[in-house]
Formats: structure tokens, sequence, C-alpha cells
């Protein structure tokens, strides 16, 4: 499940503009079952540490869960 996300820089900072919102990568993680780091980077077109921190972000804000298996990070929503 690619999603075409294009990416546009802010003219002031030059900075990259988000392209995905916090509720997507949440319904993402949610339709999925949960995904790694990867398998989330790979679906929108992000860079991995980007997704990292993201999902990290999600997590402190207690919309997400991650469990280590193996060397590997699986996020989840948590339906608690």
């Amino acid at each position: 499940m690619a999603v075409d996300m294009v990416k546009e820089r802010d003219e002031e900072s030059g900075q990259y503009t988000q392209t995905v919102s916090d509720d997507e990568l949440v319904a993402f993680l949610s339709e999925q079952g949960g995904a790694g780091t990867s398998e989330v980077a790979s679906a929108f077109d992000y860079k991995q540490p980007t997704v990292y921190r993201r999902l990290k972000r999600l997590e402190e804000d207690d919309r997400v869960i991650s469990r280590k298996i193996g060397g590997s990070l699986l996020w989840e929503v948590d339906n608690e």
C-alpha cells in the first residue's frame, strides 16, 4: 500500500512540510494491525529516521505503542 505523497518545501525555512498527518499514520497502523518502522516508511515514502521520530512522538502522546521484536520495533495502536 504505497501512498504517493508529494513532499513540499516551506519557502521561508527551506524545510519539508508534513504531508502525512498523525491521524493518517495511526489509521495505517490500525488497518495493518501494526507495522515496523521500515514498513511505515515504505508505505508513505519517508526516510526511516523521520518515521521513527514521528512514531516516537505519537507514543509519547499515548496514541501508539511499540514492542521490541528481535532487533526491530513493532508499532501498534493502543486500543485499551
